[in-house]
């Protein structure tokens, strides 16, 4: 079983699309605490080390032989923990930094939670380094669209992300990181010629090369 650690409920469907589109059969555990995100934006990702351990520890107890964590915000914490709680504890972004590194390496992190920004640059940057590559991060916050998100307004912040994406120059980017998963809809309605990345697809499927 594999154990998806969310921080929003608006990631199951997504992830369950993935797998019965990529990974049929594959055991899916989705566990729900929106209220890690909260406390992470308000007092930072190490505020909530305490409580990501404990959740990471009850879903080995309950079975599950990997957790992906699916929150920019909060990935680098759980990631910590691997080696304490004696499974692999992968966060779903750091595929997608790769990816984004090896294109090119003018990566532009577009985020709607300021929070997002710190650990989201923070990896690309160690991604680059691992790879022996030059990286170039900069930074896009998409004013307005989180409230939309809390509102329910998923279509608008889908809209507002893309417009987003969008406006920025190409003669000065190689690639555009979708720094959280809810974005990932965006991806799918931007007009740019620029490659742009998101994080789910590319994390679960490294997540299952773990469990295979």
């Amino acid at each position: 079983m594999l154990a998806l650690l969310h921080t929003s409920p608006v990631h199951v469907p997504v992830f369950d699309a993935l797998r019965d589109e990529d990974h049929q059969g594959l055991e899916l555990a989705h566990l729900i605490h929106e209220n890690l995100l909260t406390r992470a934006r308000a007092e930072g990702p190490e505020a909530v080390a305490g409580e990501v351990r404990a959740v990471l520890d009850q879903a080995v107890a309950d079975g599950a032989v990997a957790v992906l964590c699916t929150c920019s915000s909060i990935g680098g914490v759980a990631e910590a923990f691997a080696e304490e709680v004696g499974v692999p504890v992968l966060r779903v972004d750091r595929p997608m930094a790769a990816a984004a590194v090896a294109i090119g390496p003018r990566v532009v992190v577009v985020a709607t939670s300021e929070s997002t920004f710190g650990p989201t640059v923070a990896l690309v940057e160690e991604e680059a380094r691992r790879a022996g590559l030059p990286a170039d991060v900069r930074t896009l916050l998409v004013d307005g669209a989180w409230a939309l998100f809390q509102a329910g307004d998923t279509e608008g912040y889908v809209r507002t992300v893309a417009d987003a994406v969008d406006s920025i120059p190409g003669d000065s980017t190689d690639a555009i990181v979708l720094a959280q998963a809810s974005m990932t809809p965006a991806q799918l309605r931007t007009t740019t010629a620029l490659p742009v990345l998101s994080s789910p697809r590319l994390g679960l499927a490294a997540a299952v090369t773990h469990l295979e």
